[in-house]
């Protein structure tokens, strides 16, 4: 197109917030005497970007992205951008009810255990954290590098356990990085 490059950003950015906001609006009534910081950790799990990797794949999203993706975590994240992208399309096409109406019946209903996923422990800095106050021990997370540019710009950050290097992770945002350091070090010791 005139040799604009096109891509999905700004409909992954529609989508994103029209998910949040329909998981949002359905949790909400799902659980009602349930506290605002169980139902931000629920739609957490729900938006999640394995959840959406897994939407993606299993809606066969995936088999319709065309990319000149660089990078392994580029193309990581290219499934579950797309499945966000898709969203904003369908509510730009279709608007708010009509998809909220795909995404409760179509997709949560029928793809998500909401059952299974109240019940599943994904907060690994919290368990990390916690671990060491009851262990005694001092637990610091570390930017040790930035390497990229503008949007491809990513963070490694390592977990430290009484000065000690425990494990690190990479990701596009430092709090990225450090949920999968915190995920790679509860692994490391077993919690």
């Amino acid at each position: 197109m005139n040799g604009i490059k096109i891509n999905n950003e700004r409909l992954e950015y529609l989508g994103d917030a029209i998910l949040g906001s329909i998981i949002a609006e359905f949790l909400f009534k799902k659980f009602p005497y349930k506290g605002e910081g169980f139902l931000t950790e629920m739609r957490s799990k729900i938006v999640c970007r394995a959840n959406l990797d897994k939407l993606s794949r299993k809606l066969g999203i995936d088999r319709l992205i065309e990319s000149s993706a660089d990078s392994k975590s580029t193309a990581k994240s290219i499934r579950g951008d797309a499945f966000e992208a898709f969203i904003g399309a369908l509510y730009l096409d279709k608007g708010y009810n009509y998809t909220r109406k795909i995404i409760i019946k179509r997709i949560v209903n029928i793809h998500i255990d909401i059952d299974a996923l109240e019940y599943l422990d994904t907060n690994f800095k919290s368990k990390l954290i916690e671990w060491a106050q009851k262990e005694k021990k001092e637990v610091n997370f570390v930017v040790i590098s930035e390497k990229g540019e503008r949007n491809k710009h990513q963070y490694e950050v390592e977990v430290l356990v009484d000065n000690e290097p425990i494990s690190r992770g990479i990701d596009f945002s430092i709090k990225g990085a450090e949920k999968i350091a915190a995920e790679k070090a509860c692994n490391e010791l077993s919690l």
